[in-house]
């Protein structure tokens, strides 16, 4: 006997086919094209705000150029797409429904040609194409059509990220193999129309699984996290390019464009940037806005300009610093009550290092799905400390019965923000990628401690040019090193 679908959810698939237009395909799609290209307008704000935006003409130039060209050619030229260069160190590119498609500053530092990045960049068009994100979305919406009456809302501390966060989990949806594999197939296909060798991507695998192996005690690089990366990723797109080149009458003038590349880049930012905030011996320090805070020991700690996260290893409790809304810490607390839906305890003013705050406990206020009645989700903690006409939010948050233990350290930090006035922190600057000409042929290896690289960064920097150490290069060859 076949399992019958419930009533609701037949009745979504039976009025919701359209066809894909990269396979030509009847599927469901709850998710029209309108919606999708709203998604992406709502979301495009707050990718920018999250991020910010990485301030080179020349690059965004670049990518506007080489994107226009890939979306003309793509199975949806109609959709007007939109390419960013983001402000962020990881390395990772992204897509959104409605042909929204974001490059952080982190991958571009570490694509080596121009044929890397356009293989990477027919990837994430090939997500956009193929309406992968809208496809998520729909089997999310026919999920919970499917459960409707038996979902029981429990109130998690990731929920309140989330929400804090300002719902970005929708930009990093982990697409499975199947589309993994269709995105890297169209990845190949749209970087070869437009003139370049597709091999070069499956090149860039390889830093991206060396980067991985390298930080193996840390998080895996976004770009992997987001993108299931198979063992035999490396050899399929080979194939695929190979397979392209056969079809089309193996073409020998494909591009590479290694050196133009190089030239664009020299400069771009490498890592983080201190001068959007840094963790330094168990601290935070901000050198642009003048202050710092302790960071408890051995808690993991996220930044982006919009907000700096801290996160209890055992996933029991977080921190965050963002900016407040209002021009005064009353505005602000009530803002912050409306937002979050808190419900406070107790309120009182105070000082910390001098500036003017209002400090605070509350509850998040949820309804309980089988009673109805409001009950507390999360309890925080809520510093607002004043600073001219900045205010900051310090906010804490754990479950009720965690919220005694965690309270201490969340008092000590919060407690602990004051003026910054070292001038070794207020200093520090970024390191920035620098190219180099080789004089003489040597191997990699000689040729970076040449250029003034300490031997405990030699193998960090044949990642970064995707090379290895006992690489020969010859002379008049460029290559990247890192520096102030």
């Amino acid at each position: 006997m076949k399992p019958t679908l419930p009533l609701a959810t037949a009745l979504l698939l039976a009025s919701a086919c359209s066809t894909n237009p990269v396979t030509g395909k009847k599927e469901v799609m709850l998710v029209s094209k309108g919606q999708e290209l709203a998604m992406g307008q709502q979301s495009d704000p707050a990718v920018t705000a999250q991020f910010g935006l990485y301030p080179d003409q020349k690059l965004q130039n670049f990518i506007n150029e080489k994107g226009k060209a890939m979306g003309a050619i793509s199975h949806r030229s109609d959709l007007t797409y939109q390419f960013r260069v983001v402000d962020s160190p990881v390395i990772n590119a992204f897509a959104i429904p409605g042909g929204y498609v974001y490059f952080t500053r982190g991958i571009m530092a570490h694509f080596n040609n121009e044929a890397q990045f356009a293989g990477v960049l027919g990837h994430e068009i090939g997500h956009v194409t193929a309406r992968h994100s809208a496809k998520q979305q729909t089997n999310a919406i026919i999920g919970q059509v499917g459960l409707m009456g038996a979902m029981i809302a429990s109130p998690k501390l990731a929920q309140f990220g989330e929400q804090a966060a300002q719902g970005m989990q929708l930009l990093f949806l982990k697409f499975g193999r199947d589309d993994e594999s269709q995105s890297d197939e169209l990845g190949v296909e749209y970087s070869s129309k437009i003139g370049y060798d597709a091999s070069q991507m499956a090149d860039f695998f390889q830093t991206l699984q060396r980067e991985q192996e390298k930080s193996a005690a840390q998080p895996v690089p976004d770009f992997l996290s987001t993108h299931p990366n198979p063992a035999d990723r490396y050899n399929r797109v080979h194939q695929l390019a190979a397979q392209w080149k056969q079809q089309n009458g193996n073409p020998t003038n494909l591009k590479i464009n290694r050196d133009q590349y190089l030239r664009l880049i020299d400069g771009i930012v490498y890592g983080e940037d201190p001068r959007q905030g840094f963790v330094e011996s168990n601290a935070f320090y901000h050198p642009e806005l003048k202050f710092r805070f302790p960071v408890p020991a051995g808690w993991k700690h996220q930044n982006t300009p919009q907000q700096f996260q801290m996160a209890d290893p055992a996933g029991k409790a977080l921190m965050m610093l963002a900016l407040a809304p209002g021009t005064s810490l009353d505005e602000a607390a009530q803002a912050l009550v409306k937002q979050f839906s808190l419900q406070p305890t107790d309120s009182r003013r105070t000082t910390v290092n001098s500036f003017p705050a209002l400090a605070f406990v509350a509850d998040q206020v949820q309804q309980d799905p089988q009673t109805g009645q409001q009950v507390a989700g999360i309890r925080t903690m809520v510093y607002l400390i004043q600073d001219g006409k900045t205010i900051y939010a310090l906010l804490g948050a754990s479950a009720p019965a965690d919220f005694p233990s965690y309270q201490p350290t969340f008092s000590t930090t919060m407690e602990g923000f004051a003026r910054l006035t070292d001038p070794d922190k207020l200093n520090r600057k970024p390191e920035h990628v620098r190219v180099k000409t080789l004089k003489l042929r040597s191997s990699l290896s000689q040729a970076l401690k040449s250029n003034g690289v300490p031997d405990a960064r030699l193998e960090e920097m044949a990642i970064l040019n995707g090379m290895q150490l006992n690489e020969q290069v010859n002379a008049g060859s460029l290559i990247k090193v890192v520096g102030k």
